[in-house]
């Protein structure tokens, strides 16, 4: 059964954990791994993660399965914060992560119209194109950012577009994007929604950090442009980052159908589709929001958060010539236009670790490794 499989890369970044675990010295600064930390570099539990942990384990009395639409107010908890009062009539479906809510979203697709296409901005994240390829998707792809000059390249994203055919999909980051940094603005994005909804594109919002860019109302003001022009919107939500839940793994999708009668074959197919998500995580978010008192304190806690990483981009900004774009990007990644070659050697001489591709989390950074990174680059 298995002689035909070969050896596979793994993820180069779990590897970058071990390496920088074994490092032994003491000014060793983690820009790898695309996790929140704080100004002691630590990832830590939210306080009202906290608190809702604790009502739960007094208040839980089984842990038996849940199916996909067993947790309808976790879901309809979600919609406020993604949506505002726009699409409340979206289909949503609880799932394992925000990875989990694309990996549904892409077999959706393809349960619709196998073989369609879905067209992708790159660099992106690298889970993206296998996911939407492992799922049976031709996906196509275009410059969107220029490393180089720290553009966002905006000009080819809708040339790209206007190759589309109708009933493509497009897969857009709705803010923080993951490698770069480099969000559309609000003229920006109006366009593209024109385009979309002209074209007849079907649109797959990628939600995975709101509130990490400009706040969680700024963050989802791109998807409300989109909402406002298309038919048909799908957004793949993660509360992974924004709560802090990362080992819990959660995440939710939402389907706005452009007509009312395909509300029930999108939702027969989706809860067909979708597996038995992890329950710990959700529930935990959904006292939190169900609470006013812990609702105000993760919100307080987030922006916090969100005002600590345009801290470290503002200082980055002005420390060098060379980091002043990154002051115009929003969220934890950037992606530098640095070589192979002078990555190892920051990596091996000063004790600076990141990403082979360059991209950076900026929010792995200190005060005080700020001008460590800063004099390493140097």
């Amino acid at each position: 059964m298995f002689e035909g499989l070969k050896p596979r890369t793994g993820d180069p970044l779990l590897s970058l954990i071990g390496e920088f675990a074994r490092d032994p010295r003491p000014g060793k600064i983690d820009m790898g791994v695309g996790v929140y930390r704080d100004e002691q570099g630590r990832t830590p539990v939210f306080r009202a993660v906290k608190a809702a942990e604790a009502r739960l384990l007094e208040s839980q009395d089984s842990k038996s399965y849940i199916a996909p639409g067993d947790d309808p107010r976790f879901v309809d908890l979600l919609r406020p914060l993604i949506f505002g009062t726009m699409a409340t009539e979206a289909i949503g479906v609880h799932t394992a992560g925000g990875t989990g809510a694309l990996r549904l979203a892409a077999a959706l697709i393809a349960a619709a119209k196998p073989g369609a296409r879905i067209w992708l901005g790159v660099p992106s994240w690298f889970a993206h194109a296998p996911i939407f390829a492992g799922a049976g998707l031709e996906v196509r792809e275009y410059p969107c950012f220029d490393p180089e000059r720290q553009l966002l390249l905006f000009d080819e994203t809708m040339a790209a577009l206007e190759r589309a055919g109708s009933g493509d999909a497009v897969l857009l980051h709705g803010c923080c994007h993951n490698p770069t940094g480099a969000d559309f603005s609000a003229d920006q994005w109006g366009r593209i929604a024109a385009l979309i909804a002209r074209r007849g594109l079907l649109p797959v919002v990628d939600l995975a950090y709101q509130g990490l860019g400009e706040g969680v109302e700024a963050d989802a003001a791109g998807l409300g442009r989109i909402l406002a022009a298309a038919g048909t919107v799908v957004v793949a939500y993660s509360c992974d980052k924004n709560f802090g839940l990362y080992r819990e793994r959660v995440g939710a999708l939402f389907v706005r159908p452009g007509d009312i009668a395909l509300a029930d074959p999108i939702r027969s197919t989706l809860f067909a589709l979708a597996p038995m998500a992890p329950d710990h995580g959700a529930s935990v978010v959904r006292i939190i929001l169900e609470d006013p008192a812990l609702r105000r304190d993760w919100r307080d806690e987030l922006d916090g958060m969100q005002r600590r990483i345009a801290g470290i981009r503002a200082q980055l900004a002005v420390a060098d010539p060379f980091l002043a774009p990154l002051g115009a990007q929003r969220g934890m990644f950037s992606l530098l236009p640095l070589s192979p070659t002078r990555i190892e050697g920051l990596r091996r001489d000063h004790g600076v670790y990141m990403a082979a591709s360059g991209r950076v989390n900026l929010a792995g950074l200190t005060l005080e490794g700020l001008s460590r990174f800063v004099a390493a680059l140097r």
